[in-house]
């Protein structure tokens, strides 16, 4: 236990560094001539890390960061909800216990409303669901402080701090609720309401950090996500 506690805190630490040094890095660039090349590959990478940083404080929910230090676990939860948009680790650990209890069904806060089913109304009363006005104010405060007190020019901001926001809330969504809890036209045939993807384990890393896995981890939820291609080739959730 104390091997896995630590190997978790290790991975989650080194999310957060690289995503702090990539945002950093991105926001800092002046982007002229030739150096406009490098936007679009710090966008595709912005956006992985974001994403990591949300399943890190989603794994921190679970107790699976440092499974036998508890404070250190809700310390780092905390630590990546707030950096990802500053959401409340509590707020969303509630409501993604809810998601658990009764998945794909009226009472979870992931699901669609019964009637509007599709990706894209889905989707939005998906952001709708966990974004507040709070938040939003917050961020726009951010984007002030940093455009007018650090010179941050418009570009960097929109485009590699807000767009990778975005671009992973809908990546988390896809392959991490859409894909596994959506109703196959046969019904659903388990508990959990999910099913996993087919995907190897490099795509299912680069996909969604194996969430893919879905069904794996309604089973085993105790597992962090770097341990789901193990339980998935074995079946072993300890």
């Amino acid at each position: 236990m104390q091997l896995f506690s630590h190997r978790g805190l290790f991975i989650a630490l080194t999310i957060i560094v690289l995503w702090t040094a990539v945002l950093i890095t991105s926001l800092s660039i002046r982007f002229e001539g030739v150096l406009f090349t490098l936007a679009i590959p710090l966008l595709l990478v912005t956006t992985f890390l974001y994403t990591g940083l949300f399943i890190t404080a989603h794994d921190a929910m679970h107790g699976a960061v440092a499974p036998s230090k508890k404070r250190v676990n809700d310390l780092i939860g905390r630590l990546c909800s707030l950096a990802y948009a500053l959401f409340s680790f509590a707020e969303l650990r509630i409501e993604h216990w809810k998601h658990h209890r009764e998945p794909a069904s009226e009472h979870d806060p992931d699901y669609h409303d019964g009637q509007h089913s599709g990706l894209l109304p889905w989707y939005f009363r998906f952001l709708l669901r966990y974004v507040t006005w709070r938040q939003i104010l917050g961020m726009a405060i951010v984007f002030n402080i940093l455009k007018y007190c650090f010179n941050v020019p418009d570009f960097n901001l929109v485009f590699l701090w807000i767009l990778p926001n975005v671009l992973s809330t809908f990546q988390l969504f896809y392959f991490g609720t859409y894909l596994p809890h959506r109703e196959p036209c046969t019904g659903y045939d388990n508990p959990h309401r999910a099913r996993s993807n087919d995907y190897s384990e490099i795509l299912s890393f680069l996909t969604c950090y194996h969430f893919g896995y879905h069904y794996e981890h309604h089973q085993y939820s105790n597992v962090p996500w770097w341990d789901l291609p193990r339980v998935r080739r074995t079946g072993a959730g300890e």
